[in-house]
Order: C-alpha cells, then structure tokens, then sequence
C-alpha cells in the first residue's frame, strides 16, 4: 500500500534484527524486559489468573530503582541488591490491592490491574516532573550512583545481565512449576479450581501469592531497565514493554521456556523496526499491526477452547 516491495521490507527488519553483532545485542537489549515481563504474565497464567497490570508494576519498580539509585551512597554490590529489592517490593504493593481483592472478594483481576497501569504511568511522571526531575534537564530524574548500575555484556552496548536475570528467572518458573508440589498444584489451580480445591490446594490464599509474585517480577522488569539501561528514570522510559510481555505469555500459551523464544521474537520486531522505518517507507507501525494479529489469533484459539470444551466433547454449532 505504500508502494515497497513487501521482501525488501521484510528483509530490511531481519537485516536490522541480526545484521551485525551490534544488531544482534540490540535485538537482545529489547527482548531483555520482554522476557522478564512475560515471567511476570506466565506466573498469573499458570494460576489461572491474567495480570495485565504488568506495565504499571514495570513502571513503579523503575522508579523506585532509580530513587535508592540516586538518592543513597552504597558499597557497589550491595547498592545494586537494595536497588532490585526496591524494584521487587514496588511491583509487589502496587498489585497488592488487586490481589486482595481478587482473593477477598472475587473481583475481576483484568479490570483493577490494567485501571492501575494508568494510575502507575501518571504518578510515576508526576514525581519526576514536579518532585525529582533533575535541574535544567529533561523529563528526568537524577542520574543513579555508578555503583548502581547492572554490569554491562558488551563494552560499547547497553547489553546488561538483565538478560541472564530473565532467561533465569524463566528456566527457575518453568522447574518450579514442574518439579514441586506448589508447582503442581498451581498448575491444577489454573486448570481447574473446583477440582483444585476439592483436592486440598487453599485456592485463596494461593491467588493472592500468585498475584503478589507476578507484581513483583513486573517490577524486577523496570528496575532491570532503569539500572542496566537508562540509568535513570524519565517519561516513557519503557513503552510497551509490559504488554509485549503479556503478549509473549500469551502466545507461548504460559510455557515460561517457549516464552523466551516468543519474546525474542518480540524484541528482534523492535530492533529491526528501526532500520526498516530509515531505508524503506514502511512505518515501524507496521510491529504494531503485527503484534495486534498475533493477539486477535490468540483470542480465537482461547474462544474456540471455551466454546468446544477442553475434552472435546462439546462442537461449535452454527
């Protein structure tokens, strides 16, 4: 429609994507809060839960990364520790009343979390504008203390061990789930609660657990981003980041490990977009496009799912 040859544009996002090693790290640099995001997605998956709420919780934790990042003076490993932890801990309390909520009283988990992402994004730019932004600079914060920056992989990239952090903290769900009788029971939970809690698994008590473990990875994820990457926080430091990583929990149907490769997908799109929007007339709109039929197929086999029944016993009827 724009007059490009659709090979040449495609060929151009892969060239952009794995080009060159220095691509190649870009690719790797986007897919990083991806990963760590879609952990975040598969634990409320596997339970029987959709926290997309991912993207506030990413938010919250950068923030608070970044605060203990400038605002303290600490011995530089330790500084890095009390900086992820305040990462984790934001992400845990900003899903907390959702969580109680969900656990309590039922409520639909999908409306309180993604009315909590806007209340994230406007807060989280409130106090850099009007209470932490820094003198003379843009829409930003302080830079944090070098001794709490993530270690860099590569000298002239901003490739950082967030990266090993998320493909661990994938490998670590995917034996949890499979290996351990919380794992397992979890797993039955998100399959069928009735019959879960018919078997002794205190359904209550684990949506609030899962939901709380969920927002705390959520908010590993931005203080991966602000520590490793921006070293700072500033407006739309991570835009989009939390629902790719819904996205890529969602087409690796909950699977952690085939969630990695979906979101390595996810990141290479980003990555190449750059390149194709310089040499082609092809808008990098386009991985909008993309990821949005990505989620109308998911959608459907989700819908065909429900409507047939898990056995297979019921059919569509037309």
């Amino acid at each position: 429609m724009v007059g490009e040859n659709p090979l040449h544009v495609f060929a151009t996002l892969l060239r952009g994507a794995f080009g060159s090693t220095d691509r190649i790290a870009g690719s790797l640099l986007q897919a990083t809060p991806i990963i760590i995001c879609g952990v975040a997605a598969c634990i409320a998956l596997r339970g029987g839960l959709f926290n997309i709420g991912v993207e506030g919780q990413l938010y919250l934790g950068g923030f608070a990364a970044a605060w203990v990042g400038f605002s303290f003076a600490m011995p530089p490993v330790i500084h890095v520790v009390v900086a992820v932890a305040a990462a984790i801990l934001a992400g845990c309390l900003w899903i907390l009343i959702p969580a109680l909520f969900r656990a309590k009283f039922g409520t639909n988990e999908v409306v309180t979390t993604i009315l909590a992402n806007y209340i994230a994004v406007l807060l989280t730019s409130y106090l850099t504008i009007s209470v932490f932004k820094r003198p003379g600079g843009w829409s930003e914060t302080d830079p944090i203390a070098v001794t709490a920056r993530l270690p860099q992989l590569l000298p002239d990239s901003r490739l950082n061990i967030g990266l090993f952090i998320g493909i661990g903290l994938a490998i670590g769900l995917h034996l949890f789930l499979r290996h351990t009788s919380a794992g397992y029971a979890m797993g039955a939970m998100g399959a069928n609660p009735k019959f879960a809690e018919y078997g002794g698994v205190r359904t209550r008590r684990n949506v609030f657990l899962i939901l709380l473990a969920s927002g705390a990875v959520g908010g590993l994820a931005g203080g991966v981003e602000t520590l490793g990457v921006h070293h700072r926080f500033m407006e739309g430091f991570a835009p989009g980041f939390g629902f790719d990583g819904v996205i890529a929990a969602l087409l690796a149907n909950g699977n952690p490990i085939g969630m990695i490769g979906t979101a390595l997908f996810f990141g290479a799109l980003r990555a190449g977009s750059l390149l194709m929007e310089v040499e082609t007339n092809a808008s990098r709109e386009i991985i909008t496009v993309i990821q949005a039929f990505i989620i109308l197929c998911v959608s459907a086999q989700i819908l065909i799912r429900r409507r047939s029944g898990r056995t297979g016993e019921r059919r569509w009827k037309f």
